[in-house]
């Protein structure tokens, strides 16, 4: 499948900044199923680029812009090439062991409501890839229709409680549970392709299976990745993945707006 992506990053400043330093996790990576054909990221004003992998693999790009800024447009524009894989993560940059993704993290902590619920949803029986799976299906089910939305940084724990989580919640709930149940669990960050073509950056969990892999899976949906997904980022939760990240010298407030349109081309591979 040949996916088409377009997304634009609006900061607007109450006060004009001296000097913004952003990392943006906005380019994907190749895999054996996702092959990056065209990418790039544009900036409406003058700033220095600087590329680079960091720790997880991901590719980074650091935007160095000085003031003074009322506001910055961050565009990214490209095309995917994507085939179905099951889920299965193969081929992807894999600087570190599958067991630092044990590590926990605030944002992705498990309650004591959530360690019950992922005791029923994993169940005993199977295989680990069919309890995960379950695991997965059953918080689709139990928050079904969650939308994709502006980070808020809420926890794990606190979305539970809460009882109306975004997509990333529930991802954050996915690893939560897996960690807790000894699956080493990553956050991952990037797009998925929508009917009505607009949507917001997306976000699942992926799980480390024995002589399988990587694995991925996303709650909000009740299914693992197929070919209308593109990965950007992982890491230990949302923030370590996020795709727009950084810090800005001045005072006031920012408002952000992050607008996304993902779009099946003709000609798909």
């Amino acid at each position: 499948m040949r996916l088409a992506i377009d997304h634009q990053t609006r900061y607007r400043f109450s006060e004009p900044q001296g000097r913004l330093v952003q990392t943006l996790r906005l380019t994907p990576g190749d895999t054996h199923d996702q092959t990056v054909v065209d990418w790039r990221i544009d900036v409406d004003c003058d700033v220095r680029l600087r590329e680079s992998v960091d720790g997880f693999g991901n590719r980074v790009t650091m935007l160095f812009a000085e003031g003074p800024l009322d506001g910055i447009d961050i565009t990214v524009a490209g095309q995917v090439l994507t085939t179905e894989s099951n889920g299965v993560v193969r081929g992807s940059a894999e600087p570190l062991p599958p067991e630092i993704f044990l590590r926990t993290t605030p944002r992705s902590m498990a309650c004591a409501a959530l360690i019950d619920f992922v005791r029923d949803g994993l169940g005993a029986g199977g295989s680990d890839l069919d309890r995960l799976h379950r695991w997965n299906l059953a918080l689709g089910q139990r928050f079904p229709d969650v939308p994709d939305r502006p980070d808020t940084g809420v926890t794990a724990a606190e979305a539970m409680a809460g009882g109306k989580p975004d997509s990333r919640d529930l991802a954050h709930m996915f690893l939560a549970g897996a960690r807790a149940a000894d699956f080493p669990a990553r956050y991952v960050s990037g797009y998925r392709q929508c009917p009505a073509g607009s949507c917001a950056p997306h976000g699942w969990g992926e799980a480390w299976v024995d002589r399988l892999g990587w694995v991925g899976f996303d709650p909000s949906a009740g299914i693992s990745p197929d070919a209308n997904y593109v990965r950007v980022a992982v890491g230990l939760d949302a923030a370590g993945a996020a795709p727009v990240a950084g810090i800005r010298q001045g005072a006031g407030a920012e408002v952000m707006t992050v607008e996304v349109q993902v779009e099946r081309m003709a000609g798909d591979a």
